[in-house]
């Protein structure tokens, strides 16, 4: 665990001799509940870049409470992927999810697991991407609740890792770290908005992105 904090430390001081760039990240949703204890979630996420829309995605999830601390989810995307050519890589994509959360005081503390398995790729360019490909993420956060105040900072840490036996697998290839606030009006909005530092490791040319990320959720059948 100290190893993965001194990286999460150290990550962007490496930026500075690697290739950075910039990007918009925003996401929409509507949420809503089948039982008590089985919600929905249907979203979709732009991502604006240097080729304007450099990736969107749609995604349609299921989430069971199975106590108030675990809720396993799956996830279904279908990913378009603006390459340099032109053209739009269309790939599928599963995500098994096991979120954790314990309140401790003020403190809401979680730890997400996530498989991600991607199918069906059209222009795929045969390269690793951690962000597309398959890949097992560990995402540890925090946030705070202020009282009197619809703000909650937030931060969290998310570590990719590369479980297939080619070139450069089997190790981490990415952390993605967060830095916001959500707005929690106890309406059916939740806002958040945040800055994200995504650095690449152990892979071909890493590169860096410097994200402001945006999102809006509407829960069905909250109360206003």
């Amino acid at each position: 665990m100290k190893k993965y904090l001194f990286i999460f430390l150290i990550l962007p001081i490496f930026s500075i001799g690697q290739t950075n760039s910039n990007m918009v990240w925003t996401e929409i949703g509507l949420e809503g509940s089948f039982t008590k204890k089985l919600s929905w979630a249907a979203d979709i996420t732009t991502r604006f870049g240097n080729l304007g829309v450099n990736t969107f995605f749609p995604q349609v999830a299921v989430k069971y409470k199975v106590t108030k601390w675990f809720r396993p989810s799956l996830d279904f995307r279908t990913v378009f992927n603006h390459q340099k050519d032109g053209n739009y890589d269309y790939s599928n994509r599963l995500n098994l999810n096991a979120d954790f959360k314990k309140t401790v005081s003020k403190f809401d503390l979680g730890f997400r697991i996530r498989y991600q398995y991607s199918f069906g790729s059209v222009f795929s360019t045969g390269s690793y991407d951690p962000d597309f490909d398959q890949a097992i993420r560990m995402k540890p956060s925090i946030s705070y609740d202020i009282k009197k105040s619809v703000l909650s900072p937030v931060i969290s840490a998310e570590f990719f890792y590369d479980p297939s036996f080619g070139q450069y697998g089997r190790q981490f290839t990415k952390i993605r770290t967060f830095v916001g606030v959500k707005m929690d009006w106890k309406k059916p909005f939740d806002i958040s908005v945040g800055y994200i530092f995504d650095g690449k490791m152990n892979v071909p040319k890493p590169s860096n992105r410097h994200i402001l990320a945006l999102s809006f959720s509407y829960k069905i059948g909250e109360e206003k």
